[in-house]
């Protein structure tokens, strides 16, 4: 073979292996699991969830993908005209909530302390409040702020709270802004069953935007669930559950379904109650809470 030619080749066959074994040039980005040696809080020893792939609160779960919300969605919006205000940043007399260790806890007025607008976590721990209402199927608008100090804080420990549907089923508040924790319990998730589908978190402080539409199960007078629960969660205007189906009742949050644990169901009424947490009083601000009656069931 000519000594030209036979450079060429091999040339071409260099360049060739070179293009095979690269990446794409627009490789589009996904989840990527901790890196090694990274430590991100979590278990492998709790029950596996659907799918037998991930343990519940799975440290080695992929992150959801980082990305970058809009500067502003629903926060501040005024509810329609149908909508019911449970806060308009002074009013909390649609809220009840005293400690709950104390058996006559329920009907007490909320405790939490009220200022400039907002509703903010306060202690003691463990006093969670809930609304004196309760709903069926429902669209949920919610504004939240977490704890602008952050030194020394990480994971579940950086502005933790939920909002939780009658007491039972959790969407985690939590500070996720450039933060790792186990993926089912960063925020925007069903805590413990399904991670957001991607973290479109804002910086600690900043106020952030949940509208949350629910569809309650249903059970037969035999105890025979009817209609599995519905979840969807739009996060700062990007959707994070999209007819997410619990998979039973949140662990370790007062459910009957202890930390850890795996999750059941029990029947109980569609008519259901908000409840926001008080997570070892974390800080965690409120604002701006709204809710509209879907009837979904009845109107079909």
């Amino acid at each position: 073979m000519d000594m030209n030619i036979q450079a060429r080749a091999l040339a071409l066959m260099a360049v060739w292996a070179m293009i095979s074994n690269s990446s794409p040039a627009q490789t589009p980005a996904t989840p990527g699991a901790a890196n090694p040696g990274e430590r991100i809080e979590g278990f492998t020893d709790t029950p596996m969830l659907p799918g037998g792939k991930w343990h519940q609160h799975d440290p080695n779960r992929p992150q959801p993908l980082v990305v970058t919300p809009g500067a502003k969605f629903s926060q501040g919006v005024a509810p329609p005209s149908d909508a019911e205000v449970l806060f308009d940043g002074k009013d909390m007399s649609k809220w009840e909530g005293g400690l709950e260790k104390d058996p006559n806890w329920k009907g007490q007025a909320a405790s939490w302390k009220v200022q400039d607008g907002y509703v903010q976590v306060s202690p003691p721990d463990g006093t969670d409040i809930r609304t004196r209402g309760k709903w069926s199927d429902f669209q949920l608008h919610i504004e939240w702020a977490t704890p602008t100090e952050t030194a020394g804080l990480h994971g579940q420990s950086r502005g933790n709270s939920g909002v939780l549907i009658n007491g039972m089923y959790e969407i985690q508040v939590l500070d996720s802004y450039n933060e790792k924790t186990y993926p089912d319990g960063a925020a925007g998730a069903l805590y413990g069953q399904m991670p957001p589908l991607v973290n479109p978190s804002k910086p600690p402080g900043e106020w952030q935007t949940y509208d949350i539409i629910w569809e309650s199960p249903r059970w037969d007078v035999k105890g025979e669930m009817t209609q599995k629960p519905s979840l969807t969660v739009i996060y700062n205007g990007v959707v994070v559950q999209h007819g997410t189906e619990p998979i039973g009742r949140t662990e370790g949050i007062g459910a009957g379904v202890a930390y850890k644990g795996k999750p059941f169901f029990k029947p109980h009424d569609p008519a259901v109650f908000i409840q926001l947490q008080n997570h070892h009083s974390n800080p965690v601000r409120f604002r701006n809470i709204w809710i509209r009656d879907l009837n979904a069931a009845e109107r079909q």
